[in-house]
């Protein structure tokens, strides 16, 4: 999606490696622990107080698995790529975080509070669609700097 849709790849130039990557990880890290998280966080519990327990499932969900996830994202993916996962962290990290704090807190929250358990990680699922999008976009970026206009490339 990120390529065609944001970045208007064209078919002929997708990076079917990328994509395969991007399924890779979330099939095999980010599906199972999201399902395996959700389950933890439903063990917080605030008796007497429901918006204080979701207050306190979505800080658990943004201090502990956002954080740690993002992490782990950008380091995997710089090892797939063949680069530097320190540096990797050091260019896009913060940034993502900042991006994640502008979206998840409120996603979450709405989710903890009207979402049945059962359907928690599908609506996860679908917002994590264009979030996604945006990680695969900035990993990309990271990876493949715009040359600066002032410095060209030697021929």
């Amino acid at each position: 999606m990120a390529q065609q849709a944001v970045e208007k790849r064209g078919i002929r130039n997708q990076d079917f490696s990328r994509t395969l990557r991007m399924a890779g990880y979330g099939g095999l890290v980010f599906g199972p622990g999201a399902t395996m998280w959700y389950r933890v966080l439903q063990r917080i519990k605030v008796p007497g107080r429901p918006n204080m327990e979701i207050a306190a499932r979505v800080a658990a969900d943004q201090f502990v698995f956002a954080s740690t996830n993002l992490f782990i994202f950008l380091s995997t993916m710089a090892i797939l790529e063949g680069g530097d996962p320190k540096k990797k962290l050091e260019s896009t990290y913060f940034e993502a975080l900042k991006k994640n704090w502008m979206v998840w807190p409120a996603v979450q929250f709405t989710n903890f509070k009207f979402v049945p358990l059962e359907h928690r990680v599908l609506v996860v699922n679908l917002v994590s669609l264009g979030w996604n999008c945006y990680l695969s976009y900035l990993n990309s970026m990271s990876s493949n700097p715009v040359p600066d206009a002032t410095y060209p490339p030697d021929v």
